[in-house]
C-alpha cells in the first residue's frame, strides 16, 4: 500500500486532518483537494464529512464536485465516512427534505424521540456520541482482521435507513439496531469514524488502502 494515492474530498465540511493523518500513518499518500483535476489522479477516494446534509450538498454543488463523487463511487475503491455515508443515499429528512447523491437506495432519518431510552429506562442523548460496538453482517475485505463487535467512535443525530437490505454491512445499537455500514460493489461507507477508532479503525483503513474494489457477490447490487 506504500505510495497509494488516496483522494480525500475537501468540500469545506470534513474531518480532513484526522483522515489524512491516518492515511499517511498507514503508508498512503493523502491528496486533500476540492479540485476534480487533482482528485481524478488518485487510486481511491475517501468522502469524509461532519455537519448538516443540506449544507454539504450545497458545498458539493458550489465546488462542482457532486458529479465527480457519483463517478468515483462507481469506478474506484470508495469509502464514505459519517456524513459522507449519508450523502450517498437518495434523500435526507435533516432540517427539511433534501435530495442526496442517489448512489444507494435509502434515506437519512432522525432518531425517534419516543425510542430514546435504554433497557434500564435511562434517557439516551442525541447526538449519539462516543464508542459503540460494530456488528459485522458480511464477510467484507475491509473487515479482515477487525474483530467482530469491535468498538468504533460515533457522533451523529441522524442515521441511514437503507431500502435495499442487501447493502447493509454492519449495524450498531442505540436504543435499537441501526445501520452503521453499507457496502455495494467498490463502495463501502460507515456512520462511525474509523480514523478516530484506534486499532480497529486503523486496520479497516489499512484494508481500504490495499483493497482492489472487489467484494465478491455478497455486496454486489
Amino acid at each position: 500500500m506504500n505510495g497509494t494515492r488516496v483522494g480525500i474530498i475537501d468540500y469545506g465540511m470534513g474531518n480532513l486532518y484526522s483522515v489524512a493523518k491516518a492515511v499517511e500513518y498507514l503508508g498512503g499518500k493523502a491528496v486533500v483537494s476540492d479540485q476534480v483535476s487533482e482528485l481524478a489522479t488518485t487510486d481511491r477516494i475517501i468522502f469524509p464529512g461532519v455537519g448538516a446534509f443540506g449544507d454539504c450538498m450545497a458545498a458539493l454543488e458550489a465546488r462542482e464536485l457532486s458529479d465527480f463523487v457519483r463517478v468515483a463511487a462507481q469506478t474506484r475503491p470508495f469509502l464514505g465516512i459519517c456524513l459522507g455515508m449519508q450523502m450517498l443515499m437518495d434523500s435526507s429528512e435533516e432540517h427539511g427534505d433534501h435530495a442526496g447523491l442517489g448512489l444507494l437506495p435509502g434515506r437519512v432519518i432522525p432518531f425517534p424521540e419516543e425510542a430514546l431510552h435504554s433497557a434500564d429506562s435511562r434517557r439516551l442523548k442525541i447526538p449519539h456520541m462516543g464508542w459503540n460496538e460494530l456488528h459485522q453482517l458480511v464477510d467484507h475485505p475491509l473487515f479482515a482482521g477487525v474483530p467482530q463487535n469491535a468498538q468504533f467512535y460515533f457522533v451523529h443525530s441522524y442515521y441511514v435507513e437503507p431500502s435495499a437490505p442487501e447493502i447493509l454491512a454492519a449495524f450498531s445499537d442505540y436504543a435499537f439496531p441501526f445501520c452503521a455500514a453499507v457496502a455495494a460493489d467498490n463502495l463501502f461507507a460507515m456512520q462511525c469514524h474509523p480514523e478516530k477508532s484506534g486499532s480497529a479503525g486503523l486496520r479497516l483503513l489499512g484494508n481500504f488502502l490495499a483493497w482492489d474494489g472487489d467484494c465478491g457477490s455478497q455486496c454486489a447490487i
